[in-house]
Formats: structure tokens, C-alpha cells, sequence
């Protein structure tokens, strides 16, 4: 089997690599590759600037600055960006409510919302998960009860990444507490994070940043043309969101530059008989992680020429699975070439930059194996939707 790209994608290729290496600013690259907690000035500037040039909604319907590219083009878009170590757009505002709305909401909320979303002038947060209501997110028990000519909300989300710095937040309420099944019931409502009675509150996480908090409503008073499409199908929007969350998940170009970082950090390891990257040991791990990111990306470039009517490939449950594995395992590598640096977590005159931030990422994208889907489920995907196992 043989798989090259067509001299048309390899001059879109170019395209956009002469972009995200040329015109995008360097400031903005460094800072992205620096790691850490997100900057949200970054990446409004990045965010913004993609959109200058066309380029931070390619997705969306043409009248909303959609492109129409194929989804190969797509995938080379994501990759040349992430090789270049460009920040990605916010994917709460391009590639959830940004298609939802553009797909769902009438024509106010579409011209109210979508052009602020795509240059990032509002910043969305996500109010799905529940304390009680994460994977079985069809259990969430917020309320919004209809009073005239607005919703009152009450209840709590929680795992809000980024809300710290969220203008609105999508959030699922249950409309219908009497509906025959608790998929039903369920609408989305857009509310403003200074609305009176909404309040949130930092979570810490293992690696000592603060990215995701709780959101409480007390009475929050929501305007009811603030509804996304129809009352009590909420249920049918959050599919069609979490379907386009896993389109890219697979980070292809993210794990071949944190590759490439690994080696060159194993070569600025001293030992006695000249550096780390000289271990057999380590150099035979490389190469296995070097064979198996191939693999994906052949397996990436194969799913996504074969997407049809923009809907993922079924196969992407595997791109997932296997790219959130390929992450971790780099991430691992880099926390091992670190060794006892890594325990530092500051940078000092003995301890680089590179390895004190090493165990605090590994220890961060953890996530991966949850966000997009968890592991679990596109397993289930997998031996149901694609082997015909049946458990």
C-alpha cells in the first residue's frame, strides 16, 4: 500500500507551512512551546490572527468563513500548525457551539454569535459534566424552570476548563424533569458568566495549575432567546458536539515535535561515555515510538481522505485511542530522560526549563485518555462498531 500526498495537497501542504512558519509571529510560537498553563492573551492573539487570514474556522458553513477543503486538507492544516507550535483555536468556541450554533440556531443567535466566537471576542466555556453526571452525562441534574420571558437556573457543573477566562458558557439544563427518559428532557441554554448568581470556583490539579473549575447557579435568570434551537433537544445538539470533538483528536503533529524535542534533550544529557542519546536502550524506545507515530499517520491520512459528507470515519475511535496512547508515551519518555531534574518542577542554574516542566505535563495529559471520549468508550466503539463484537 502506498500512501503520498496528490501534488495539489502537497502544495497546500506548503501553503501552510510557509504560513505558520513565516507570517505567524515567533512571540506566539515560543510561548505556546513554552508549556504550562495557557496564556489567554496568546491565544486571542493567535486565535485572531488566524482569522485575519481566513483560516481559524475552516470548518464552519462557507457564509461563516468556512473553506470547504477536503478533510486530508483539514488534517494537514492541524498538523503544520501543531508542528510549528502555533496554538490551536480555542476548541470551545471553534469546534463546539461555533458548528452547533451554525447548524442549530436561528438566524439572531447565528449573526449575534458566530463572527465574536470566530475571532475570539467571546471566550465560550463548556457546562456539561455534573459531580454525578461525567460519562453518564444524560444524568446531569441542573434545572432551568421557564418564567415568562426567561429560564431560572439551579445546579453546578464541574471539569469547566478555562472558564476562569469564559465570557458565556454553553451549558445542558434539564427543561423536563417528567420526561419518559432522561435523555430527553435536556436543553441547551447560553448564559453569561457575569450573570447575578452564577459563581465559579478553581479546582487544583495534580500539577499544581489551576485550568478547570466548578460553576455554580443560584436563580441565575437566563433570556429565553438565549435557547439553542428547540426546548428539550439539547440531547441531539450535545451528540452532534461531542462527534465534532473528536475530529483531530489525534495530534499528530503535536507528538512528532515532542518526539523530535526528546531526542535533542537525550543529546544534551552528559554521561560518562558521552550522552543519554547513546543508550541503546533509549535509542531502541525511540525508534519504537518514531515506527508506531508512522503508523498513525498513515492511519490518520488513510481515515481522513475516506470521511464522507464531513462525518468522521467510524475508525476515528482508533485514531483517538491510539493518539492519546502515542501522547502519553512521549510524555513518559521525556519525564524519564529528565530522571531526578524532573523532581525539581522549577527551572534553576542545574535544572533546564525542559526538565522541570516534564513530570508536571506527563502528569497533565493524564487527560487525554478522558477528553474527546474516554479510552473506555472508543474501545466499545471499536469492538462493537468496527470488529461486530458483541459483549
Amino acid at each position: 500500500m502506498q500512501r503520498q500526498l496528490s501534488d495539489e495537497d502537497r502544495a497546500f501542504q506548503q501553503e501552510m507551512r510557509t504560513f505558520f512558519t513565516t507570517v505567524a509571529p515567533q512571540d506566539i510560537r515560543d510561548a505556546n512551546a513554552a508549556g504550562g498553563e495557557p496564556d489567554p492573551d496568546v491565544i486571542r492573539r493567535a486565535q485572531r490572527l488566524l482569522n485575519e487570514h481566513g483560516l481559524a474556522v475552516p470548518h464552519w458553513p462557507v457564509e461563516y468563513g468556512g473553506k470547504q477543503w477536503t478533510e486530508l486538507q483539514h488534517h494537514i492544516y492541524r498538523t503544520e500548525m501543531q508542528q510549528a507550535n502555533f496554538p490551536t483555536p480555542l476548541p470551545f468556541n471553534v469546534s463546539m457551539i461555533g458548528p452547533v450554533l451554525a447548524t442549530f440556531g436561528s438566524k439572531e443567535l447565528k449573526d449575534r454569535f458566530l463572527p465574536a466566537t470566530a475571532n475570539l471576542d467571546i471566550w465560550w466555556c463548556q457546562g456539561f459534566s455534573e459531580p454525578d453526571a461525567g460519562s453518564d452525562l444524560a444524568g446531569l441534574r441542573t434545572t432551568a424552570v421557564r418564567e415568562g420571558d426567561e429560564y431560572v437556573v439551579n445546579g453546578q457543573k464541574t471539569w469547566t476548563t478555562l472558564g476562569q477566562h469564559a465570557d458565556w458558557i454553553f451549558a445542558l439544563v434539564r427543561t423536563d424533569p417528567n420526561a419518559p427518559k432522561k435523555q430527553m428532557g435536556i436543553s441547551m441554554l447560553l448564559i453569561k458568566m457575569d450573570s447575578p448568581g452564577l459563581t465559579l470556583r478553581p479546582i487544583k490539579l495534580i500539577d499544581g495549575g489551576h485550568e478547570v473549575n466548578e460553576v455554580f447557579f443560584d436563580n441565575v435568570r437566563v433570556p429565553a432567546d438565549q435557547l439553542v434551537g428547540e426546548e428539550n433537544k439539547g440531547w441531539d445538539y450535545a451528540k452532534f458536539l461531542l462527534g465534532n470533538e473528536r475530529v483531530g483528536v489525534a495530534p499528530v503533529g503535536s507528538i512528532k515535535r515532542k518526539l523530535a524535542d526528546a531526542k535533542a534533550f537525550a543529546a544534551q544529557t552528559k554521561r560518562a561515555d558521552g550522552t543519554l542519546l547513546d543508550d541503546p536502550l533509549l535509542a531502541a524506545r525511540i525508534a519504537e515510538l518514531e515506527t508506531d507515530l508512522m503508523a498513525l499517520e498513515l492511519t490518520v491520512m488513510r481515515v481522513a481522505g475516506g470521511s464522507k459528507d464531513g462525518k468522521p470515519d467510524p475508525a476515528s475511535s482508533i485514531l483517538k485511542l491510539r493518539g492519546s496512547q502515542l501522547q502519553q508515551d512521549v510524555l513518559e519518555l521525556v519525564a524519564d530522560i529528565a530522571g531526578a531534574a524532573g523532581l525539581s518542577w522549577t527551572a534553576n542554574d542545574d535544572v533546564p526549563a525542559w526538565a522541570a516542566s516534564a513530570t508536571p505535563t506527563y502528569l497533565n495529559f493524564r487527560k487525554a485518555s478522558i477528553y474527546g471520549g474516554s479510552n473506555e468508550v472508543q474501545r466499545s466503539i471499536i469492538s462493537g462498531g468496527i470488529l461486530g463484537l458483541k459483549g
